[in-house]
């Protein structure tokens, strides 16, 4: 089945498709994007993504995007695709076409919503700690900007060492965040997150889990995640995934008790309020 694709107001063949090669979100990836779950053909999170889509614009000095007509673009593309069991939305936003340079041009943004099925990730995750750190300083630290070459590098150093994910530290020295996930360990059955101002994303599944399940926000070292009694990856396709190996480290429970409820509870409530 060919789902149309959303370009800037228009539902489209995605073999039709097509942005300008000067767009500066190809050129120098500078545009901000969503990833947002599809269940059982209905959005999740809508709300809170699209609010974190325009922060992520102001943080990156762009135009303010129309969050109402991408909301109806992503209301079309859903109208238009089957009712998975699970899906996701991307949405992208970028400066749109410019100069061959870093300067940003004049003729408008681009906006696209594009809709497909998701495959479940793995019940447990195995992840690899990755010898570039993240900067925590940095002018897109916590933005979720489409300049992605850090991460696609880093998971596949991860994905060749048999590992699903990779773990990012910062530049301090402390736990960070996967490349598109969030991390928690637990510690001394304490459950812990890193802190914004470790330079991690601010993650629509990491806030859901410290409303509904508990937790702190705490920097700790890099380390702490080899020595955790347990550990899980947040994110929006994943929810809650239990990890069971750290490079060659193998925690003592995937999933432990604290992980256990984390998922029990994150399913029904997710269940119960598809935009929370």
């Amino acid at each position: 089945m060919n789902i149309p694709v959303w370009v800037n107001g228009e539902l489209i063949d995605p073999a039709q498709a097509t942005v300008s090669v000067f767009d500066h979100g190809l050129m120098v990836g500078d545009g901000v994007f969503e990833t947002i779950k599809i269940v059982n053909g209905r959005s999740f999170a809508l709300t809170r993504h699209l609010d974190r889509l325009r922060l992520s614009a102001r943080r990156m000095d762009l135009p303010e995007p129309d969050i109402e007509a991408i909301a109806d673009g992503v209301a079309r593309c859903l109208e238009a695709a089957p009712a998975w069991e699970l899906g996701r939305i991307r949405i992208t936003y970028t400066s749109g076409p410019g100069p061959l340079g870093s300067d940003r041009g004049d003729q408008g943004t681009t906006s696209i919503v594009i809709v497909d099925e998701q495959k479940p990730f793995p019940a447990t995750a195995s992840v690899a700690v990755v010898p570039w750190p993240r900067n925590e300083r940095g002018a897109l630290a916590g933005v979720k900007s489409t300049s992605y070459g850090d991460n696609a590098k880093a998971l596949l150093h991860a994905k060749k060492r048999g590992a699903g994910e990779a773990i990012f530290g910062n530049l301090a020295g402390r736990l960070c965040e996967g490349t598109g996930s969030n991390i928690f360990v637990v510690l001394d059955g304490r459950l812990v997150t890193p802190t914004l101002e470790s330079g991690c994303l601010a993650g629509v599944t990491r806030a859901l889990v410290l409303e509904w399940c508990g937790g702190e926000e705490a920097d700790v070292p890099l380390s702490a995640l080899y020595e955790a009694e347990e550990a899980f990856l947040t994110s929006t396709t994943r929810d809650v995934q239990p990890i069971g190996l750290v490079d060659d480290t193998e925690l003592p429970a995937a999933p432990g008790p604290v992980t256990t409820k984390a998922m029990r509870v994150f399913a029904e409530r997710s269940a119960g309020d598809l935009d929370p």
